[in-house]
C-alpha cells in the first residue's frame, strides 16, 4: 500500500529548472511561480533585492543570479520542485550540474531580444543532457514584443519545432492577454489582477486564432500517430487529443511547446503552470538511471552503455574530485549496465549536485533517483568509499528549509552530516554500492594570484579557497611552481570576483588578488614518426625495462591514443601502461609548460624483459617518450577566445568596431534590433579584461555586452618548437 501511494506521490513530482539568457527574466518567473501557487505572499522583485531565489548578498548586490537555487511549490496537485540558474556564462557550471538531475526545463526568451548567446548556450546544454523543454517568450509588454519574431528566432537558431498554443492580445503596453489555442478561449488580466479571466475569444482575433489553431493541428498531426489518425477521420484535433499529442512530442523532444506571457506583470503564470503540469515529464517518465559495478567478462560498463573509460573521462572534467572519482571507480565492484528505475522500494541511489556551508551546518543538495532514505539511514559516499550517515533530510526553500521524516525517488532534498560528499558523488545503500555519471566540470580558463594581507591570516586563506573548491568544481586551486604563488582558476572574471568577494564576506579576510590570466593550450601542428624511448633501470634489486616506439600527430579530438603492435610484442596490459604515462606527459607542454591537447598517440613497437617490466616501467617509458616526441613536433600554442555580443546605441556602433578591431576582434554579425546595434564579435579572453569598464565609458553607460567560450584559437607569434 505505502508503494503504491509513493508511486502515485511521483506521478505529480515535476522537477524543473528555469533557463534563460540575463536578464530575460528567469527569476522574476520564478517569484511569480511562488506567488500563483500560494507559497509566498508578496511578489519578491529583482531591483528590490527582495526575491527568493536570489538570497545571497551578492545576488542582490548586483541584480544577477549567481547561484542556482532551489525551491518547491504545489499546483493542481502536483509537486513542482523548481531550481532557478544562473544566467551569466561565468556560472554556465551551475546551469550544468541543475541539468544533471532535472527531469524537465522551461525555457525564458526575451520577447524582444529572442534567442540570446547565453540561452543558445543553456539550451545546448540541456540538448545533451536531454531535458524536455517548453518555451516561455517573456516580456511581451516592452516597446518592440513580438511573439512572431522571438518564435522565428527560436527556430533559426536553435532549430526546434515551435508548437505555439498562445496567440497574444494586445501589443507592447497593451498586452493584456493570450488566446489559448488549444481551448479557444481568452485569458485576460486586468491592471492589478493576480488571476486571469476567461472568456470569449475577442471577435477582431477570432480569424486569427482559428488560423493558428489549425496550423498547431496541422504541424503536430505530421508528428504524431495517434494525432494523424484522430485528423485524418475528424479533420480536427479535440483539445484532449492536442493535449495528449503536446506531451509525447515534448517529452521526446520531438517538439517545443511555445507560451507567452509577462511576468513581471503578473500575466501568463497559471498557463505556464499548467504547461508544466500537462507537457513535461515526471520521474516515472523518465529512463531509469543506470550506474556502473562489476563488469560482465571482465568488461566494465557505465550510463547508457559507456565503458568505465567513459566514466573516467567524466572524472577527469571534474578537477578536484577527478582523483577520488578514479579510485571509485577503480575500487568499485562493477556490474554491467545496472539500471535503478525510480521506485521507493529499490536499493537507494542519490547524486549529489550541490553542496553549500550555512550557519547551522554542510548541506548536501541530493536528487533521489530510486529508493527510499530516513533520517539516521547509512549511505555508502562513491568519492571516498566510506559510510556515513544522514544527520537530518531537509525540504529547500532557497535559503530557507523544513525538516522532513524521509526522501523517496523523484524527490530533491538536502541533507546534513555528510562530510566527505562532494558535487558529482553518487549516495547509495551501502549493500548495493552504484557510482552514478558525474556532471561534467568545463576547463577553467582564468587566473588570479590570491594572498592574505596579513601573514597570520595565511592558514585561514588557504582552508577558505579549499572549501571554495569543494563547494564549486568549477573552481580551481593550486599553487605556481616557479612563483610559489596561491592562484585560483575560474570560467571569467566575474566568478573569481564573486568567489574573492564570498571569502572577504564570509570571514572577513583581507586578501590581495594579481591581475588575471587566461590558461593557454599546446597543440601539435605538425607531428613526428618512430620516436624510441628505452627505459632502463638497475640499482641492484628488480630492475625496470621498457622499449616503445611512438608516433605522434595532430588531432581535432583532444588527446586519442591507439595501438599497432602485433605479434604481442608489447601485451595488453603493458599498453595500458604506456596510455597512462602519455596522459601523464599532457600535463605540460614543451613552449610554456601549459595543458597539451589535440594529439593522436599511436604505439607502433616495443619490447619487454622477462623479468624487469612491469606496468611501473611501461608508464615512465610512455611519459619519457611523449616528451621527447612534443620537443621533436611543431607545436602550436592556443589562447582562449568568446564569442562576444555587443548591444549600443547606433550612434556608438563606430567606436565599439573599432575597439574590438584593437583587441584582434573578429566582427560576425551586426544587426540593429529595437533601435539599438548589436554586434557579435570573436575575441582573445586575454583581450576583454576591463572591457565593461571601457564599454561604458566609450557609451556614455548605454552599451552592455555578454561573452561565452567558444574554444581554443592559435596564438599570435607563436613560438613554435621545429626539429
Amino acid at each position: 500500500m505505502r508503494n503504491n501511494l509513493d508511486r502515485r506521490h511521483l506521478a505529480a513530482v515535476r522537477n524543473l529548472g528555469i533557463l534563460a539568457h540575463v536578464d530575460a527574466g528567469k527569476t522574476t518567473v520564478t517569484e511569480r511561480i511562488l506567488y500563483a501557487t500560494g507559497t509566498t505572499h508578496k511578489r519578491g522583485e529583482v531591483h528590490d533585492g527582495t526575491t527568493v531565489t536570489d538570497f545571497d548578498p551578492q545576488e542582490r548586490d548586483r541584480g544577477i543570479t549567481i547561484f542556482a537555487a532551489a525551491v518547491s511549490c504545489d499546483w493542481n496537485g502536483h509537486r513542482v520542485n523548481l531550481i532557478d540558474t544562473p544566467g551569466h556564462v561565468d556560472f554556465a557550471d551551475e546551469v550544468e550540474r541543475a541539468l544533471r538531475v532535472l527531469d524537465g526545463a522551461v525555457a525564458v526568451f526575451d520577447a524582444v531580444a529572442g534567442v540570446e548567446p547565453q540561452s543558445e548556450s543553456v539550451w545546448r546544454q540541456a540538448d545533451r543532457h536531454g531535458v524536455p523543454r517548453i518555451a516561455f517568450v517573456n516580456k511581451m509588454d516592452r516597446a518592440g514584443a513580438d511573439l512572431d519574431t522571438a518564435v522565428a528566432s527560436l527556430r533559426a537558431r536553435l532549430h526546434p519545432v515551435p508548437l505555439v498554443v498562445h496567440l497574444p492580445i494586445g501589443a507592447e503596453d497593451t498586452f493584456t492577454g493570450v488566446v489559448d489555442l488549444l481551448r479557444l478561449r481568452a485569458l485576460t488580466w486586468g491592471d492589478g489582477s493576480d488571476t486571469a479571466v476567461e472568456g470569449d475569444v475577442p471577435e477582431a482575433l477570432r480569424e486569427e486564432a482559428l488560423r493558428r489553431r489549425r496550423l498547431l493541428e496541422e504541424t503536430v498531426a505530421e508528428r504524431h500517430p495517434a494525432a494523424l489518425e484522430e485528423f485524418w477521420d475528424r479533420e480536427t484535433l479535440s483539445a484532449e487529443t492536442l493535449t495528449a499529442a503536446l506531451r509525447d512530442l515534448t517529452r521526446t523532444g520531438d517538439g517545443v511547446v511555445v507560451l507567452c506571457g509577462s511576468a513581471y506583470r503578473n500575466r501568463g503564470i497559471e498557463p505556464l503552470l499548467d504547461a508544466v503540469v500537462d507537457y513535461l515529464p515526471s520521474p516515472l517518465d523518465v529512463p531509469a538511471v543506470c550506474g556502473i559495478r562489476q563488469g560482465v567478462d571482465g568488461v566494465r560498463r557505465g550510463r547508457s552503455g559507456a565503458t568505465v573509460d567513459g566514466m573516467h573521462s567524466a572524472a577527469d572534467r571534474m578537477h578536484p574530485a577527478a582523483d577520488r572519482m578514479h579510485r571509485a571507480v577503480d575500487r568499485m565492484p562493477y556490474t554491467a549496465d545496472e539500471r535503478r528505475p525510480a521506485d521507493p522500494a529499490a536499493p537507494f541511489a542519490a547524486l549529489a549536485f550541490k553542496v553549500g556551508a550555512t550557519p547551522t551546518g554542510r548541506l548536501t543538495y541530493l536528487r533521489v533517483y530510486s529508493g527510499t532514505i530516513e533520517k539516521g539511514d547509512p549511505v555508502w559516499e562513491s568519492g571516498t568509499g566510506r559510510v556515513e550517515r544522514i544527520g537530518r533530510i531537509l525540504r529547500v526553500q532557497a535559503d530557507r528549509h523544513a525538516q522532513v521524516d524521509r526522501a523517496v525517488a523523484g524527490d530533491i532534498v538536502a541533507v546534513v552530516g555528510l562530510k566527505s560528499a562532494r558535487p558529482g558523488s553518487t549516495l547509495s545503500a551501502p549493500g548495493d554500492p552504484l557510482v552514478l555519471e558525474p556532471p561534467g566540470v568545463a576547463d577553467p580558463v582564468v587566473s588570479v594570484a590570491v594572498e592574505a594581507c596579513r601573514s597570520t591570516d595565511t592558514d585561514r586563506l588557504a582552508s577558505a579557497l579549499a572549501r571554495l573548491a569543494e563547494e564549486d568544481p568549477s573552481l580551481v586551486v593550486r599553487t605556481d611552481p616557479e612563483t610559489g604563488q596561491t592562484l585560483l582558476s575560474g570560467m571569467g572574471e566575474l566568478h573569481l570576483e564573486v568567489a574573492v568577494e564570498k571569502i572577504r564576506r564570509s570571514l572577513g579576510l583581507d586578501v590581495n588578488v594579481g591581475r588575471p590570466r587566461v590558461t593557454y593550450r599546446e597543440t601539435v601542428g605538425r607531428g613526428v614518426s618512430g620516436v624510441v624511448y628505452r627505459h632502463v633501470k638497475q640499482d641492484g634489486g628488480a630492475g625496470q625495462f621498457a622499449h616503445v616506439v611512438l608516433d605522434v600527430e595532430a588531432s581535432e579530438d583532444g588527446f586519442e591514443f591507439r595501438s599497432s603492435v602485433v605479434g604481442g610484442r608489447v601485451p595488453q596490459e603493458y599498453v595500458r601502461a604506456v596510455e597512462a604515462g602519455c596522459r601523464d606527459a599532457l600535463a605540460e607542454g614543451p613552449l610554456g609548460g601549459h595543458p597539451v591537447t589535440g594529439l593522436r598517440v599511436t604505439l607502433t613497437d616495443g619490447a619487454t624483459h622477462v623479468k624487469d617490466s612491469s606496468d611501473t616501467a611501461f608508464r615512465t617509458a610512455g611519459r619519457f617518450a611523449l616528451r621527447e616526441a612534443l620537443r621533436a613536433c611543431a607545436m602550436v600554442l592556443l589562447e582562449p577566445v568568446v564569442e562576444v555580443t555587443v548591444t549600443v546605441p547606433e550612434d556608438a556602433v563606430g567606436g565599439v568596431l573599432g575597439d574590438l578591431a584593437a583587441r584582434r576582434g573578429r566582427v560576425t554579425e551586426s544587426v540593429v534590433r529595437g533601435g539599438s546595434a548589436v554586434v557579435t564579435a570573436t575575441v582573445p579572453l586575454a583581450e576583454l579584461f576591463g572591457y565593461a569598464t571601457r564599454l561604458r565609458s566609450r557609451t556614455q553607460g548605454r552599451g552592455t555586452f555578454t561573452a561565452r567560450p567558444t574554444g581554443y584559437a592559435p596564438a599570435p607569434a607563436t613560438a613554435a618548437m621545429t626539429p
